[in-house]
């Protein structure tokens, strides 16, 4: 399911906006920046601190991660369906995949989220069908941040 194109978005802006599902229905979303890709068609995140996406996932595994390149306006937008496991519950793989990337905060994660993906999309901002480049964008946007304050 993942393409070259969504891995690279995904292995260069590893925070993802997570998704779930509150009590009353109502979505929660919360950034998580502890995103490994394990397989095309499976993505997981560390748990450093999450315990109402814990909460919801585990009641209510249905989930939606958004990625972002805000400098060139593109996006992976998954959905999946999310399971939590502690820590003793890590396959060696799965441990494995943290430790290359992730190793300084291993031993932080009280568990991890994988998230089986159902379905994904790559998203290009209106701005590439007004024949504006990506360069130029990259450009314009990364000047629009150094402007901040």
């Amino acid at each position: 399911m993942l393409t070259y194109e969504m891995r690279k978005l995904i292995s260069e802006h590893r925070a993802g906006m997570v998704a779930s599902i509150n009590d009353d229905g109502t979505p929660s979303v919360s950034p998580k920046a502890t995103f490994v890709i394990l397989d095309d068609e499976t993505l997981a995140f560390g748990n450093l601190r999450s315990p109402e996406t814990i909460k919801n996932i585990n009641q209510r595994p249905s989930t939606e991660i958004c990625f972002i390149d805000v400098l060139a306006r593109k996006a992976v937008r998954v959905t999946g369906t999310a399971k939590y496991m502690n820590n003793n519950q890590m396959s060696d793989d799965l441990r494995a995949a943290f430790k290359e990337v992730w190793s300084d905060f291993l031993d932080r994660f009280a568990g991890v989220v994988e998230i089986k993906i159902n379905a994904v999309e790559y998203i290009l901002s209106p701005a590439y069908d007004m024949g504006i480049s990506e360069v130029e964008l990259r450009e314009a946007n990364l000047t629009h941040l150094q402007s901040l304050s």
